[in-house]
């Protein structure tokens, strides 16, 4: 329970740090939009398919029972809390070894779609004989991911298809500490 809170804490703090860095450096947080798919986090209105957002904290989490029930598997519970915080469209950030992309779900809909690819991203690695991962941010090359081993809750960069090997972070609670703001150039 500690470390779920201790995770909430900093991913907190680095969602007010990237909005508040946003806020310095006079850039707005906007991302495409689909009209017909609002978000709690949407500010004003969509023009031209596109929407200033900020992070909004879920009101009601979202629950992956579904997924560990279809995977017969328990998510860890830092992969779950992490998906469970805010609705966006995502934040950038720099980690010493490269610019990343925060994954966050922008709906409930966004949700059911993010289930379906862990779902999928699970059962992949499975065929291939690797051990579990769930991805949480891109990269600048989208055969990188960042993911949490499921077993352990360690943080890895993962080349899409392969066995994870490099690991960058004990937890993803110290891994979000290390993190600082940046632009959404480049990704």
């Amino acid at each position: 329970m500690e470390d779920r809170v201790v995770l909430e804490s900093n991913y907190t703090h680095f969602v007010q740090q990237a909005v508040s860095w946003h806020k310095q450096n006079q850039q707005s947080l906007m991302t495409w939009c689909d009209p017909n798919s609002p978000s709690p986090c949407q500010v004003g209105a969509v023009q031209d398919n596109s929407v200033q957002w900020q992070p909004v904290l879920q009101q009601q989490p979202a629950d992956y029972r579904n997924v560990e029930q279809a995977l017969e598997l328990t998510l860890h519970q830092d992969i779950k809390r992490f998906y469970q915080l805010y609705y966006g469209a995502g934040l950038s950030a720099l980690h010493q070894r490269g610019k990343l992309m925060l994954l966050m779900v922008w709906n409930e809909d966004d949700v059911k779609r993010l289930q379906e690819n862990i779902i999928g991203h699970v059962i992949m690695k499975r065929r291939l004989k690797q051990r579990e991962t769930v991805f949480f941010a891109t990269t600048e090359d989208d055969d990188i991911l960042l993911s949490v081993l499921n077993s352990t809750g360690e943080v890895y960069l993962e080349h899409v298809g392969q066995e994870v090997t490099e690991k960058l972070s004990d937890n993803l609670t110290d891994f979000i500490a290390s993190l600082k703001p940046c632009s959404y150039d480049g990704l």
